[in-house]
C-alpha cells in the first residue's frame, strides 16, 4: 500500500538584502540615465549650429520623446509578466514574452516611421509656427524617426532582461550605443559636414545599434521565435493600462506649467528649475522601482507570497531612504543650485517658495516610486491605473486650477503636486499593507 501523499512543502521566503537590491538598481539607474545624458550632448553639439537648429532638435524630439515613452511602458509591462516565468522556473516562458514584446516593438517602430514619414511637416508646423523651424524640425524628425524599431526592441529587450534579472548585459548595449552616438554626433555634424542631419543619423545609428543587441541576445536565448497574437494582446492589454496611467501624469504636469505661467515669468521659470529637479530624482528612484519589478515578479511567480512581502518591505525603506537623501541634498542646494540655471534674482525668489515643497515631498515620493515598482511587478496595473486617475482628476487638476482661481502664486501649484503625492502615498502603502496585490503564479 502506498503512503499517503505529503502536502506540498511551502517555498521558504525569498530573502532580498539591500545588495541584491543594489544588484539590480545600480545598472538600472545608469541605463535610465544614459538617454537623458546623451541628450544634453546632442543639444549642446546642435546648439553650436545657431538657433533655428536647436528649436529645430526641442521641437521634433519632443515628437520622438513619445517613442522613448512607448519604450518605457512597454518594458515595465513586459519586466512584470516575464519577472513571474521566471520566479515559476519558466525561464523559456520569461524569454517569450520577450520574443512577443519584440515583435510587438517592430510593429510599432515601424508604424512610427510610416507616420513620420507622412506627418513630418503638418506636426512641425503645427508645434513651432515658424516656417524655417518647422522646415528644420521636419527634416530631422523624417531621419530621427528610422530609428524607432531598434529603440523600442532596446525597451523590450529591457524589459525580458530585466524579469530574469539579468541588468549587465543591457547595461553594455545601452551605454555602449549612447557612447557611439556621442562620438558620432559631433563628428557628423561638423567635420562630415551633415549638419543638423548629422544628429539625426547619430541618433538612429545608436538606436539601430542598441536595438540589434537586444534581439541578438534574443536569438541566443531561444530559437521560438513566431508571433503569438494571443500573448501580444495581453501585453497591448496590459499596456494600454499603463498609457492611461501614463497619459494621466502628462495632463498634471501640462496643466501644473500652464497654472505657473499664468504667474509670470519668473514664476514658470522656478517652476520649471523644480520640475527637472524633480523628474531626475525620479529617474533615480525609478532605479528602486525597476529592481522591486523583477523581485517581486519573480518571488510570486515561484508561489513565495511570504518572499514578495519581504522584498515590498524592503524595497519600501530603499524608498523612503533614497528619497530622504535626495531632501538632504537638496536643502544644502538651496541657496546655490537655482543660480546653476539662471541668474535672475526674481527666478530665484520664485524657487524659494517652490524649495520646502520640494524637499518635504521627496521622502514620500521615494516610497510611493518604490510601491509603483512593487505594484507593477505583481501585474496590480489595474489598481494603478484607477489610482493614478483619481488622484489626478480628484486632487491635483483641481487644486492648482484652485490655486489659480484664488491667485495663490507658485506655492499653491506645489501644494497641488504635494495632494498628489500624498494621495498616491495613502492609497499605495494601503494596498501593500493589505496583501491583495500578492497574487500568486507564474501568470495573474
Amino acid at each position: 500500500m502506498s503512503p499517503p501523499a505529503q502536502p506540498a512543502a511551502r517555498p521558504e521566503p525569498t530573502r532580498v538584502g539591500a545588495r541584491g537590491i543594489a544588484r539590480l538598481a545600480a545598472p538600472a539607474l545608469v541605463v535610465l540615465a544614459a538617454e537623458p545624458l546623451y541628450v544634453l550632448v546632442d543639444t549642446a553639439v546642435v546648439g553650436h549650429l545657431g538657433r533655428i537648429p536647436l528649436a529645430a532638435v526641442a521641437v521634433s524630439g519632443t515628437v520622438m520623446s513619445l517613442a522613448a515613452w512607448f519604450g518605457n511602458l512597454m518594458a515595465y509591462g513586459t519586466t512584470g509578466r516575464a519577472a513571474r516565468r521566471f520566479g515559476a522556473g519558466e525561464r523559456g516562458a520569461a524569454v517569450a514574452e520577450g520574443v512577443q514584446a519584440s515583435w510587438l516593438a517592430l510593429s510599432m517602430g515601424v508604424l512610427l516611421i510610416v507616420l513620420a514619414q507622412a506627418g513630418a511637416e503638418p506636426l512641425s508646423s503645427l508645434l513651432a509656427g515658424d516656417p524655417a523651424i518647422a522646415d528644420a524640425a521636419a527634416g530631422w524628425l523624417r531621419v530621427a524617426s528610422l530609428g524607432a524599431p531598434g529603440l523600442l526592441l532596446a525597451a523590450a529587450g529591457n524589459g525580458w532582461m530585466r524579469g530574469v534579472q539579468d541588468t549587465r548585459r543591457p547595461l553594455f548595449f545601452v551605454l555602449g550605443a549612447n557612447v557611439l552616438s556621442a562620438i558620432l554626433c559631433p563628428v557628423l555634424v561638423y567635420p562630415v559636414g551633415w549638419g543638423l542631419t548629422g544628429s539625426a543619423v547619430a541618433n538612429v545609428i545608436a538606436q539601430t545599434v542598441s536595438g540589434g543587441c537586444f534581439l541578438a541576445a534574443l536569438i541566443r536565448e531561444t530559437r521560438a521565435l513566431r508571433p503569438r497574437p494571443q500573448i501580444i494582446l495581453q501585453q497591448l492589454t496590459l499596456g494600454r493600462d499603463l498609457l492611461i496611467r501614463g497619459a494621466a501624469f502628462q495632463a498634471c504636469f501640462l496643466s501644473a506649467t500652464a497654472v505657473a505661467a499664468r504667474f509670470g515669468v519668473a514664476a514658470v521659470g522656478a517652476h520649471q528649475i523644480a520640475l527637472q529637479l524633480w523628474f531626475f530624482s525620479a529617474l533615480a528612484l525609478d532605479a528602486v522601482a525597476i529592481a522591486a519589478q523583477s523581485l517581486v515578479g519573480a518571488a510570486l511567480g515561484g508561489g513565495d507570497a511570504a518572499g514578495a512581502r519581504d522584498v515590498a518591505r524592503r524595497v519600501t525603506i530603499a524608498g523612503g531612504i533614497a528619497g530622504i537623501g535626495f531632501a538632504v541634498l537638496a536643502v544644502a542646494g538651496a541657496g546655490v543650485v537655482p543660480g546653476w540655471f539662471t541668474p535672475d534674482t526674481s527666478v530665484h525668489e520664485q524657487a524659494a517658495i517652490v524649495w520646502p515643497w520640494f524637499v518635504g515631498l521627496m521622502p514620500f515620493a521615494g516610497v510611493v516610486y518604490a510601491l509603483d515598482g512593487v505594484l507593477i511587478g505583481a501585474g496590480d496595473i489595474r489598481y494603478l491605473r484607477n489610482l493614478t486617475l483619481g488622484s489626478a482628476l480628484l486632487g491635483f487638476l483641481p487644486a492648482i486650477w484652485l490655486a489659480y482661481w484664488l491667485d495663490l502664486g507658485l506655492g499653491g501649484v506645489w501644494a497641488g503636486l504635494g495632494l498628489f503625492i500624498l494621495v498616491r502615498f495613502v492609497t499605495t502603502v494601503w494596498r501593500w499593507r493589505s496583501g491583495g496585490w500578492a497574487v500568486l503564479g507564474a501568470t495573474r
